[in-house]
């Protein structure tokens, strides 16, 4: 894995990122970190009474246009850091409290992450993203991973290429989190802290709850009972600009439905509050 050639997310775009060339996802040949905090928002199983680490990386390998992270996803920002520098600020946040490291959006600087997790940390690694990986990128996680928490956005591939800016999501990240699930297991326990596993979270679309119901369908039948947990988040915000649908939040009856095939799947996880759709949760970059 390294900055040349860049094939680090499925679009393999090629692009030598050593040699100042950017590629889809803009970022250079060293990791940027636009914020680090002990993130009390996360599922409850993440977060526990210390918060989780989280460390946000700027730049995406997707290009979502409801982001609520798009002050650092669009153009990547943050402060550049080589593997020596991101090791101790892991370890800062751990004598910090943090449950667990959360990498958030990491795809990207992988050759710079990868190093900074070995020797192992005293805590999980919890890989955050879109969902959007490749098999090989996850294959090269295997042992350095604890935690998996990525998104199931799209069972429609037409509505991922207008909102995201990807033609083949569905069967890319379906491919993805079949292989996470495979290299960690169903969910490890400490209490009621998750130590191992995963988490597919899927954020509810307003004026789109067909494609939600797909999601957890997919879910359904790919995955044995207790394999995997869900987090069916409600907490889509409107970001200005955005046309109708997108220009509200999700409705009580959206949701409501959404939570309902959930339950009617066998699916367990983790559910949100209507109060969770609030720009105060939305980490200040």
């Amino acid at each position: 894995m390294d900055y040349v050639n860049c094939t680090l997310c499925p679009r393999a775009c090629g692009a030598d990122r050593t040699a100042g060339e950017r590629g889809f996802c803009g970022c250079p040949d060293t990791a940027l970190v636009a914020k680090t905090m002990l993130h009390r928002w996360e599922e409850p199983a993440l977060s526990g009474s210390g918060g989780s680490g989280a460390v946000f990386f700027g730049g995406c390998t997707l290009g979502c246009v409801y982001c609520q992270n798009r002050a650092i996803s669009a153009a990547p920002t943050g402060t550049s850091m080589d593997s020596a520098a991101l090791r101790r600020l892991f370890e800062d946040l751990i004598a910090r409290g943090a449950e667990n490291i959360d990498l958030v959006t990491p795809t990207q600087y992988l050759p710079t992450i990868l190093p900074a997790l070995t020797p192992k940390l005293s805590v999980p690694v919890v890989y955050n993203c879109g969902g959007y990986e490749s098999v090989q990128t996850v294959a090269a996680l295997e042992g350095l991973v604890d935690i998996y928490l990525p998104d199931m956005k799209y069972a429609d591939d037409a509505l991922a290429a207008s909102l995201s800016g990807v033609t083949d999501y569905f069967a890319t990240a379906g491919a993805a989190i079949r292989a996470m699930a495979e290299q960690v297991g169903p969910p490890q326990w400490q209490g009621d802290q998750l130590t191992r596993g995963v988490i597919i979270r899927h954020l509810i679309l307003p004026g789109h709850i067909e494609n939600s119901l797909k999601v957890l369908d997919w879910i359904s039948d790919t995955f044995a009972p207790g394999q995997v947990l869900v987090s069916l988040m409600r907490q889509y915000t409107p970001m200005p600009g955005l046309a109708a649908p997108f220009d509200r939040p999700v409705t009580q009856e959206e949701y409501d439905g959404v939570l309902s095939w959930m339950y009617l799947n066998g699916l367990d996880g983790f559910t949100q509050e209507d109060s969770s759709a609030d720009t105060a949760f939305i980490p200040d970059f």
